[in-house]
């Protein structure tokens, strides 16, 4: 069997294989800040930042902050339609939140999930995440790469 493989379709595998790992990695990085201080400090003993860095030493901590910050952006950048973009941006939101919604309504209870602060803050998380991913896809039509 032949195979018939345009430039332009390899550089497409190569654009959704690069969204899937930084949504891969951006969904590890909101998962693992979303685990409280107190369990870091328990699971790191030996680490005297652990409480307020995490898993991160004080040095890469500001990098992985930024790193949460413009991977949405990146992703909505390779992303040639913007419902993928929002919905690729917001998809380790979405895990992430379900996650902790999860956990924290089984530790407290479903009230939990209703709080009015708490649906607050959920959604800003969400709108953050999409607003970015928007952005970098709007960045796409100012540089002109399609």
């Amino acid at each position: 069997m032949v195979s018939t493989s345009t430039p332009e379709q390899k550089t497409i595998n190569y654009r959704h294989i690069s969204i899937i790992g930084l949504v891969a990695v951006e969904t590890a990085l909101v998962m693992m800040a979303l685990v409280p201080a107190q369990l870091w400090t328990r699971l790191l003993p030996q680490s005297t930042a652990s409480a307020l860095d995490g898993p991160f030493p004080p040095v890469i901590a500001p990098i992985i902050t930024i790193l949460l910050y413009i991977a949405p952006s990146v992703i909505g950048f390779l992303c040639p339609a913007w419902q993928q973009a929002l919905l690729y941006a917001t998809l380790p939101a979405w895990i992430g939140l379900g996650t902790f919604l999860t956990a924290a309504t089984l530790k407290i209870g479903i009230f939990y999930l209703v709080s009015t602060d708490h649906v607050t803050a959920n959604l800003s998380i969400l709108e953050l995440f999409a607003a970015l991913g928007g952005i970098g896809w709007l960045g796409r039509y100012l540089f002109k790469l399609r």
